[in-house]
């Protein structure tokens, strides 16, 4: 479908150039309408957030960085233009979308018909800002069937860091199995994904322990809605003090999303019995082993999930 708006030969993007060095501001090639494949379309970035992940990346700790490569995965913006021959387009000219993690995914694997899109070999393979042209850009390409229509009324800037880290800690929370009245321990809750994860759970009804430091968070924690605080650099037994806060039989989850090992660790000991442990956060390689006690899980019957992205 033929734009109705100016398309530049260039315009500015964030570029990884060299992997653990700082992004460069540059001009970059911009894809011309005509340049579309069926399926793809042209996106004006209005909005983009910076996650966690765009730092792992940057750093090339999964191994798995291209460069050159436009960075970031949060992003909203205008469809401006869609290629020719696209069949069933669930967006138009002129549409407010977002830009998420994931770029693409085939929505016909047994991954996808599963609702786990993040599972699917297409979409590991296509993965804004990683594998494929990020959103730290004025415009970027997408495709039409992977964008999120953004609805009226909602401000483009508070909707951005919802498209990964909202995403993120919303799912934690569904997969977590936790139920309204239940207890929920959020290790890293003063954080991007954890501020999130605070007010989606009191909104479901369910119990937050909040698990931080420093009294600017404690306090932001508090005022989301978090019932119980455990201030993990004061605390001189992290897991008695989660169990207490719950009457010495401990949360019915635990969601880490923060990149150590030595959370994820804590969960297990903590749990009550046939409680879960939610594993988002992505610590690096030298960080990332988990110790797992066999005798505790079968014991307690706990379950350990892992959740990426939504």
């Amino acid at each position: 479908m033929t734009s109705t708006i100016a398309v530049p030969a260039t315009a500015r993007a964030a570029v990884i150039t060299t992997v653990k060095e700082d992004l460069v501001i540059k001009e970059v090639d911009v894809v011309q309408p005509s340049d579309l494949a069926a399926g793809e379309c042209l996106v004006k970035v209005d909005y983009a957030g910076c996650c966690h992940s765009d730092i792992h990346v940057k750093n090339d700790d999964w191994g798995r960085t291209q460069t050159p490569i436009v960075g970031g995965h949060e992003g909203v913006g205008h469809v401006i233009a869609i290629g020719a021959n696209t069949i069933g387009s669930p967006v138009k000219i002129g549409d407010r979308v977002g830009m998420k993690w994931f770029a693409n995914a085939c929505l016909k694997c047994e991954m996808c018909r599963l609702g786990y899109e993040s599972c699917c070999t297409l979409a590991r393979e296509q993965t804004h800002g990683l594998t494929v042209e990020g959103t730290f850009a004025e415009y970027t390409r997408c495709w039409v069937d992977y964008l999120t229509p953004i609805p009226d009324g909602l401000d483009s800037a508070a909707v951005t860091p919802l498209l990964c880290a909202g995403l993120t800690i919303y799912k934690a929370l569904k997969v977590s199995n936790a139920k309204p009245g239940h207890w929920v321990a959020l290790s890293g809750a003063g954080g991007g994904l954890g501020h999130l994860g605070i007010q989606f759970a009191v909104a479901m009804g369910i119990r937050v322990i909040a698990i931080d430091t420093g009294a600017e968070k404690r306090d932001l924690c508090y005022k989301l809605g978090a019932e119980k605080w455990v201030d993990f650099a004061e605390s001189k037994d992290l897991v008695k003090d989660v169990q207490d806060a719950t009457g010495g039989i401990g949360p019915h989850a635990a969601i880490i999303a923060v990149g150590h090992a030595l959370p994820f660790n804590q969960a297990l000991m903590y749990l009550r019995s046939t409680g879960t442990l939610v594993a988002i956060g992505m610590p690096g390689p030298a960080d990332g082993i988990l110790n797992v006690p066999i005798a505790l899980l079968i014991s307690k019957c706990l379950s350990i999930v892992g959740s990426a992205t939504g």
